[in-house]
C-alpha cells in the first residue's frame, strides 16, 4: 500500500515515543537480568527479542479491528505496538519475572493472560502481560503500552515451529501435524 509523505510522517512521529520506550524497557529488563546474575548467581533469561509494530501494522490491525487508521484509535485499541518476549529456561522463572515486575515502581501491570496455566486449543502456552510505562520526555509523560511475552525455550521453539508451519501450510495444517504439535505442547 502506498501512503504519501505527510501520511508517513504523521505515523513517524506517532511511533516515535514507543521506539525510545521500547529501548527503555529493553534496557531495564537487561539490568534486571544483570542485577540477578550479580546478586542470585543465576540468569533467569536466555533471550530477550524485541519489535516495534511498524506503522504499516499498526493500520493493518486497526482495519481488522474495523477502526479507522488514527492516531487516537491507535493509541486507545492497540497496547502492543511495542512487544518483547523474554525466553526462560524453567516456567518457574516465568512466574517469579512476572513477581519482580509487578513489585516495579516503574512500571504497571495492566492485564496478564496466562496461557500456562491454561494453553490455548492449539497447544500455545506463554505468560503475557500488558504493561503501562510512563515514559519521560521533554514534552512530559507519555504513558505507553507494551507486550511482554514470557516463555521458557522449549515454548518459543513450539511457537516458532507452529507459526512456520501456519505460513507453510497457508493456514491448513493438517491434521496429523496439528496433534503432533499439541502433544509436544502440552510436554514442553
Amino acid at each position: 500500500m502506498e501512503y504519501n509523505q505527510s501520511t508517513v510522517n504523521y505515523w513517524k512521529a506517532f511511533v516515535l515515543p514507543y521506539t525510545f520506550a521500547l529501548e527503555e524497557l529493553k534496557t531495564k529488563f537487561e539490568i534486571m537480568n544483570r542485577e540477578a546474575q550479580f546478586l542470585e548467581d543465576y540468569n533467569p533469561f536466555e533471550h530477550i527479542k524485541t519489535r516495534l509494530k511498524q506503522p504499516e501494522s499498526i493500520i493493518k490491525k486497526l482495519e481488522r479491528k474495523n477502526l479507522l487508521p488514527t492516531v487516537e484509535n491507535a493509541q486507545t485499541h492497540l497496547q502492543d505496538i511495542i512487544g518483547i518476549r523474554i525466553t526462560c529456561c524453567f516456567v518457574e522463572d516465568i512466574y517469579h519475572l512476572k513477581e519482580v515486575i509487578q513489585k516495579r515502581e516503574d512500571m504497571e501491570i495492566i492485564e496478564v493472560k496466562d496461557y500456562i496455566a491454561n494453553p490455548k486449543g492449539n497447544g500455545y502456552k506463554s505468560l503475557h502481560m500488558i504493561i503501562k510505562y510512563p515514559l519521560s520526555l521533554n514534552s512530559g509523560t507519555k504513558d505507553v503500552f507494551a507486550e511482554i511475552q514470557l516463555r521458557t525455550l522449549a515454548m518459543d521453539f513450539w511457537a516458532s515451529l507452529e507459526h512456520k508451519l501456519y505460513y507453510k501450510y497457508e493456514g491448513k495444517i493438517p491434521e496429523y501435524l496439528k496433534d503432533e504439535l499439541h502433544d509436544a505442547a502440552m510436554k514442553a
